[in-house]
């Protein structure tokens, strides 16, 4: 009687001892290396914001084997599960680099809205497929052939834009010529210079007749049609008369065709005008004729950078 009164304690704890080892969630180290996927995917911004029902979908995958794990099941099917799982982590990544890649193309008109369309379907058609490791891999494949045909029809796409851009670029230029032929603008070291004689003001007077009217309007359309473009505007005198009237003159004809230009809708910060007197002379003083070609307001035509250069 005393034995068995000793004999029972000692088998109650190693009872208790064998439910307590029994409690220990059993794991493997696929399913550690599963857990650590599913971590860094969790931390992943990417995964995050492109990828939510897919991570979801491996969450719950992961659950799955977890629940064997601590529930003591065998090896073989936590491993099983863990694979599964890990497969959904994989393809969580996948579609998260892919959308990632999408969100980075330019928009280039409908053609890529339909492109990425196309894409987002495939990916939803992806995400409710099964588990299974086969049609997980044939997917994959799928996925990589339509990327490329994207990656393909995406460059068909851009290589049009350019080439309308190119020939838009080319049909300005064109016009720019045609209308810079009208003007008798020359090409110079300075640029393209555009001149309005003495003809296109009233004598000894600043203001621009009728037909300097038209060339500034001509002028006007010019810079309206290019934008990037901004002009110099450089008054000059002949030597007749006193140097300050020379002056004061040349910087009110220069004013007169500035005025003329704002009147026609040019902003003020693309106009800069310089008045020279009777300085820079492109003849000399010694005849009527060659003093006329002196009185001059000349235009200078910036590049399309809008860059000018000083004299």
């Amino acid at each position: 009687m005393m034995k068995h009164i000793y004999t029972t304690p000692v088998l109650l704890a190693i009872a208790a001892l064998i439910s307590a080892c029994g409690s220990i969630p059993n794991t493997t180290t696929l399913l550690d290396q599963t857990r650590s996927d599913y971590q860094q995917a969790q931390n992943d911004p990417t995964v995050a914001r492109y990828a939510p029902m897919e991570l979801k979908q491996a969450g719950d995958a992961l659950e799955q084997a977890n629940t064997v794990a601590n529930h003591n099941g065998s090896v073989d099917n936590i491993d099983k599960l863990a694979y599964l799982a890990k497969q959904k982590i994989a393809l969580t990544q996948e579609v998260a680099k892919q959308k990632a890649a999408e969100a980075e193309v330019a928009n280039a008109g409908k053609a890529r809205d339909q492109i990425r369309l196309d894409q987002r379907t495939n990916e939803a058609n992806a995400a409710n497929l099964s588990a299974d490791q086969s049609k997980q891999a044939a997917l994959l494949a799928q996925g990589a052939a339509a990327q490329a045909q994207r990656g393909t029809e995406i460059a068909q796409v851009d290589a049009a834009i350019a080439q309308r851009q190119a020939q838009e670029a080319n049909a300005r230029a064109a016009q720019l010529q045609a209308q810079l032929t009208d003007l008798a603008a020359q090409k110079t070291e300075r640029g393209i210079v555009i001149t309005l004689g003495d003809v296109l003001f009233g004598t000894d007077l600043a203001r621009l007749n009728a037909d300097g009217i038209r060339m500034a309007e001509k002028l006007a359309t010019v810079l309206q049609q290019n934008p990037s473009r901004n002009v110099l505007v450089e008054g000059f005198a002949d030597s007749t008369g006193a140097a300050a009237h020379n002056q004061a003159l040349s910087e009110r004809r220069g004013n007169a065709v500035r005025s003329a230009l704002l009147d026609l809708g040019v902003a003020p910060e693309r106009i800069a005008m310089r008045g020279y007197g009777e300085s820079y002379p492109v003849a000399a003083n010694d005849t009527v004729a060659h003093r006329q070609l002196n009185r001059r307001v000349e235009i200078i035509l910036s590049d399309d950078s809008g860059k000018l250069m000083a004299r």
